[in-house]
């Protein structure tokens, strides 16, 4: 008989010990278990496992700890952290290093069957190198800075190993997601993780800038190229040498600046305006969207091959009615915040405002929370923020229901489903800033079903 594969269990937790030694053992795996990372590192080293689940906080040496070990010497071996602290820290830490997963406590027995499984097949085939390709870094070369992305909801925590798997790359990025959903953050995210931490971040609103401006804060000109260039200038490429660049608002670029784009990113070079000396550009470029690019190609508004070129790795920035409770995490931050700004630190949410931002659609994304949250401290003379500080758009009017309903208030089953899916669809497009591809993922339905359901219900009017 084939011999079993062998895994390896770290957590100083008997109970959780028992429990995956019994669901892995009968699910065909031998077990080793132990309740340190010492002597994790040790027996990871010396004996042949398909694949280690070490928790991050133990004694003697904690789970990232040990990773790195382990790591250095054994760079194929996958291992899954497990945590009870799923903060954007931890996912974005984690992923850097090169681990192969991780899963928060309590967790299900099955979806640690399932990120096993998943492992050891992939280390039969040798493809652990696309998921452990980082390199391990001093803990003294790393950024200070802490990071600010906040949530816990399992779309976040997937921005996170995104982030975690990209950040030490040179590949372009592409952000999409509704606008306020936190794209220029992530950005930051990525840069300030990343190897380029001490160069510099350069921000530039595509959008903002106008059409005959844009060229020029991007790539620089020579004095006297046009009208009212009167100094050379440097653009914002040669200024984030070295560095990140972020285009937020890419979708706004005009085709012919979109051809020089695909050049730089490319062939890596650009000329100034009005110049003749060509530049290399040693830059990391981050995008952000909040249209359907695909749609705009359709429409000759984006070049294909642009897209391409700068959806090399594309992260999504789920809507805010998407991410659960986060918005109470991030109503807490922000209120954290500004209190202290004003110094009034102490404020707290009343139960009802707590309920009416677990079920506001939040179209504005989390950039309308943070407007909300410091409008309410402005307009609160308490310790307590009450739902009439809230901006005004929040208290919804309440109508009274009578006891006794008439058979006028009936309408046919038919009628009544019918509206309610429209609702629903509405409500699907609101979230998602108007956005089909993603509102049909939101929905669990294609595209074209999507699509024709709006003909149906007349939503294109």
């Amino acid at each position: 008989m084939p011999e079993k594969t062998k895994i390896l269990i770290a957590d100083d937790e008997p109970s959780l010990r028992m429990v995956l030694e019994t669901v892995l053992g009968k699910a065909g795996y031998k077990v080793d278990s132990v309740d340190n990372g010492a002597e994790a590192l040790k027996m990871a080293l010396n004996e042949d496992y398909g694949a280690a689940l070490l928790d991050i906080r133990m004694p003697k040496m904690n789970g990232l700890q040990a990773f790195d070990e382990i790591h250095k010497q054994k760079p194929d071996l996958p291992v899954i952290l497990m945590t009870a602290y799923s903060t954007a820290e931890i996912a974005v830490e984690a992923m850097k290093r090169g681990v192969f997963d991780y899963v928060i406590k309590p967790f299900s027995v099955e979806e640690v069957k399932i990120l096993i499984a998943r492992a050891i097949h992939l280390l039969n085939l040798n493809r652990e190198v696309e998921y452990l390709t980082q390199e391990v870094q001093a803990l003294s070369q790393e950024p200070t800075g802490p990071c600010r992305l906040i949530g816990e909801s399992l779309k976040m925590q997937e921005v996170y190993k995104s982030i975690g798997k990209v950040a030490n790359s040179k590949a372009t990025v592409l952000l999409s997601g509704s606008t306020g959903t936190g794209k220029g953050m992530v950005a930051k995210t990525i840069h300030f993780v990343s190897d380029r931490w001490q160069k510099p971040f350069i921000q530039v609103n595509c959008g903002a800038i106008p059409e005959g401006l844009l060229e020029s804060d991007l790539f620089g000109h020579e004095k006297g190229s046009f009208t009212g260039a009167i100094n050379q200038k440097l653009g914002k490429f040669e200024l984030a040498e070295g560095g990140t660049i972020f285009l937020d608002e890419i979708g706004e670029m005009n085709l012919n600046l979109q051809v020089k784009l695909l050049r730089v990113l490319q062939e890596h070079e650009y000329e100034r305006v009005g110049g003749t000396q060509t530049y290399v550009a040693d830059v990391r470029v981050i995008a952000a969207t909040n249209r359907d690019l695909e749609k705009e190609i359709v429409e000759k508004r984006f070049r294909e091959d642009l897209y391409y070129r700068l959806n090399v790795v594309s992260i999504y920035l789920p809507p805010l009615c998407e991410r659960g409770d986060d918005v109470i995490l991030l109503a807490q931050y922000f209120l954290n915040q500004f209190a202290l700004e004003a110094q009034r630190v102490g404020v707290v949410f009343s139960p009802e405002v707590i309920d009416i931002f677990r079920h506001y659609l939040w179209p504005g994304n989390v950039r309308e929370l943070g407007n909300a949250v410091e409008h309410a401290l402005i307009m609160s003379n308490s310790k307590v923020i009450m739902p009439e500080n809230l901006p005004p758009h929040f208290m919804s009017e309440e109508t009274e229901i009578s006891p006794k309903e008439s058979s006028e208030a009936f309408h046919p089953l038919r009628s009544v489903l019918a509206d309610a899916e429209k609702n629903h669809i509405i409500k699907a497009l609101n979230c998602t800033g108007g956005n089909r591809a993603h509102a049909a993922k939101l929905l669990e339905i294609s595209r074209r079903a999507l699509i024709y359901k709006i003909q149906e219900h007349k939503l294109n009017n």
